[in-house]
């Protein structure tokens, strides 16, 4: 009887792994593990058929801030290392009857911190137009986006659709992944797997200017 080599019938049968299908080495940039290792950790044998989708459509790592801000330059990323310190007071302001006015201030607020939670990962953009109208959204208003946040439903969202920039409501069902306008005047966007749609990050808040 010959010794050695591979036998008949050992090891692992194919597809019995933590993936639930064959896996294949590759190597990728040391700059882009990090974000790749979540996404192999949250990976799941038996997908819904949105999640096919999702797979499809939507590019789980962003492209680097060089190349985003060359294709849209009307997003503004935040400058961490500029600090402007607002007094916060420690007295609410009424907004039925005026209240005394009073100098005692609570703390100095830095925006930075307060609005995000790491600003090295978050930016703005002024709102186009009015189809988020009903989420409070209005035309002029600058959004800030947490890129850092990873979208679920509900979530209003900054997305690329086929090369165009949006703001919209992200929803999605146990078998639709659609783009929802917070206006009954524009349709919803419904996301296939012709669709080339890149979710770039979470809105947080807006910030509206009422005087100039």
């Amino acid at each position: 009887m010959g010794r050695g080599g591979k036998r008949n019938g050992a090891g692992r049968p194919k597809g019995s792994g933590k993936y639930g299908e064959p896996t294949e080495a590759m190597r990728v940039p040391q700059s882009l593990a990090e974000r790749i290792k979540p996404i192999l950790a949250n990976w799941k044998a038996t997908r819904t058929d949105v999640e096919a989708v999702r797979d499809v459509v939507r590019l789980h790592v962003l492209p680097s801030e060089d190349l985003l801000a060359k294709k849209h330059p009307e997003l503004r990323s935040l400058d961490d290392a500029t600090t402007q310190l607002l007094p916060l007071y420690s007295h609410s302001v009424a907004a039925g009857l005026p209240a005394p006015v009073a100098d005692d201030v609570e703390a100095m607020l830095d925006l930075n911190q307060e609005l995000t939670r790491d600003s090295t990962r978050s930016f703005c953009v002024r709102a186009n137009g009015d189809s988020m109208i009903d989420a409070g959204i209005n035309d002029g208003d600058i959004m800030l986006v947490d890129t850092s946040i990873e979208a679920s439903d509900s979530d209003i969202v900054i997305a690329v659709v086929d090369s165009e920039l949006t703001v919209k409501r992200l929803r999605q069902t146990p078998d639709r992944l659609w783009l929802q306008p917070e206006n009954t005047n524009y349709p919803p966007i419904v996301v296939t797997e012709a669709t080339d749609l890149r979710v770039i990050g979470v809105v947080t808040c807006t910030i509206r200017q009422f005087v100039c």
